[in-house]
């Protein structure tokens, strides 16, 4: 009997000591299988993904022939290659790396990649090294011996925080949320960058329409002040009337009207630009005019559903959808149990010197599991609100792609009727200026008053003008086609600013 109460006693001292011994690794075993349960037997409860149907027709208004069929596509066309000149490159150039705008939106995506690096690191323990210190004075009415003790107590070791078991997917959720956030904030940021350069495009555009006119407009009054002369002259020797060189006055004093009106705008347009690019740009006297061959190329249309994948807005907004699906699954898993452990394992002792001793190791393993019975309906309202959110993503999705519709119609639209008003306008210019020849002649010999030439005179400014603006506007439809049609868009998903020469700050 004594043998067997002394195998047995001893039997038992032997597991407790093996179970020490081991303790260590059979901890680490646990949470080692506790991780990649985690990481690869949790559940998503997030709802299946699919993409809404196209709100819009499977075809755009008749495009143009040469934008139907010739040239490329606009995704595959980087801004380098789609605008040919040279002095709108370097402004381009400048305003991506120096726009304060664009800026923001890259600060804010990498905002968002910082946001999903927190939350991707919820779906692992967190393991840091800590170290503890007391000492303690009990009085001695305090204690059963009466009299006071002091003692210590020193710890050092690995700590596990609280670390939850994602059986529910409701981290995993969490982190496709933030991961689908930050996917939609770098689209956005392609969105912001292909706006900056449809904002320069136009706004230089617009700088040379006022170049064009403006120089116009002086030769116009260079041509009214020689007349001016000459009118002045005849009528000190009784030649002609005085009323005839008060229409040549007013006529003068139009054009001058016109010439300072165009100069205002010309210096406000220059402004704009300044603030788009972001720094002191020194805009040089540019050529009056242009050939607007040489300022973009022909891209070709496709269909609304390339819209998907080619405008950054768009794939913005897919990515906030899917995001708000990841959000129901959380707000799913949330109505289930969570599980979390906490353990710590390292040295313990009431002396320093024997911290590191035999003996002196200690360890806890804890776990913790929490079920919601009541919560006044907090879970519920949360979830409520998860899907709420989802439909109006959803919304704003197919808005948006409703949007991207229209901006290729309305560009397809004005690219093919200003067509046809420069033709016009070519054509009425031409007659204009037979027009204004002919009357001069027939006022010299006689046969017209000058009233006739003093009106063909200023048709022919206003023919010049009209003409100078609507080249422009086809211009611009051109380039707001191209950004219509997420143009560039697989050169900007890798586009990073660069560092422009202190050289290109003027244009010239």
């Amino acid at each position: 009997m004594k043998a067997q109460a002394g195998c047995a006693c001893g039997s038992a001292l032997c597991d407790r000591e093996n179970w020490q011994q081991h303790a260590p690794r059979r901890l680490m075993m646990i949470l080692t299988l506790a991780l990649v349960f985690a990481l690869t037997g949790c559940v998503s409860m997030a709802p299946s993904y699919k993409q809404p149907p196209l709100p819009v027709a499977p075809a755009y208004p008749a495009a143009p022939a040469m934008m139907a069929s010739g040239g490329q596509s606009a995704i595959v066309i980087g801004w380098r290659d789609y605008f040919a000149d040279q002095r709108l490159r370097r402004l381009i150039d400048q305003a991506l790396h120096n726009n304060r705008d664009l800026r923001l939106a890259t600060l804010r995506v990498e905002e968002a990649r910082a946001v999903y690096g927190i939350q991707r690191a919820d779906q692992f323990p967190t393991i840091g090294v800590g170290a503890d210190a007391a000492r303690s004075r009990v009085p001695g009415d305090l204690n059963a011996t009466g009299q006071s003790l002091v003692g210590s107590q020193f710890q050092a070791g690995l700590n596990l925080n609280a670390w939850e078991l994602d059986f529910w997917g409701r981290v995993r959720s969490l982190k496709d949320a933030a991961l689908e956030d930050y996917l939609a904030s770098d689209a956005a940021r392609r969105a912001a960058t292909l706006s900056l350069i449809a904002q320069v495009a136009n706004g230089y555009l617009r700088l040379r329409e006022l170049d064009e006119r403006l120089g116009l407009a002086r030769e116009t009054i260079a041509s009214h002040t020689e007349s001016l002369r000459i009118f002045r002259r005849r009528v000190e020797v009784g030649s002609t009337s005085r009323l005839d060189l008060t229409q040549v006055e007013t006529l003068l004093q139009q054009a001058q009207a016109l010439g300072s009106q165009l100069a205002q705008e010309r210096d406000l347009q220059a402004n704009g630009l300044v603030l788009l690019v972001g720094e002191p740009v020194n805009f040089g006297p540019m050529p009056m005019r242009f050939e607007d061959a040489a300022v973009v190329r022909v891209v070709r249309v496709g269909l609304p559903s390339e819209l998907l994948i080619d405008r950054p807005d768009i794939v913005a907004a897919e990515h906030q959808l899917k995001a708000a699906h990841a959000n129901i699954g959380a707000a799913r898993a949330a109505f289930f149990p969570r599980i979390a452990l906490t353990g710590s394992y390292g040295t313990a002792s009431a002396e320093l010197d024997h911290l590191l001793g035999a003996g002196s190791r200690a360890w806890t393993f804890a776990s913790n599991l929490s079920l919601p019975l009541f919560d006044g309906g907090r879970n519920r309202s949360n979830l409520d609100l998860a899907e709420v959110r989802r439909n109006q993503a959803v919304a704003v999705y197919e808005r948006t792609i409703q949007s991207a519709f229209r901006d290729v119609a309305d560009a397809l639209a004005a690219h093919k009727w200003l067509t046809e008003q420069v033709q016009t306008l070519q054509a009425s210019l031409a007659v204009q200026t037979q027009r204004a020849r002919l009357a001069k002649l027939r006022y010299d010999n006689g046969a017209a008053a000058f009233l006739e030439v003093l009106d063909a005179q200023r048709n022919l400014l206003a023919a010049t003008q009209l003409l100078a603006q609507t080249r422009r506007a086809l211009l611009s439809s051109r380039v707001d086609l191209y950004t219509a049609l997420g143009g560039g868009a697989q050169s900007l998903a890798a586009a990073a600013p660069t560092k422009i020469h202190p050289s290109l700050n003027t244009v010239n």
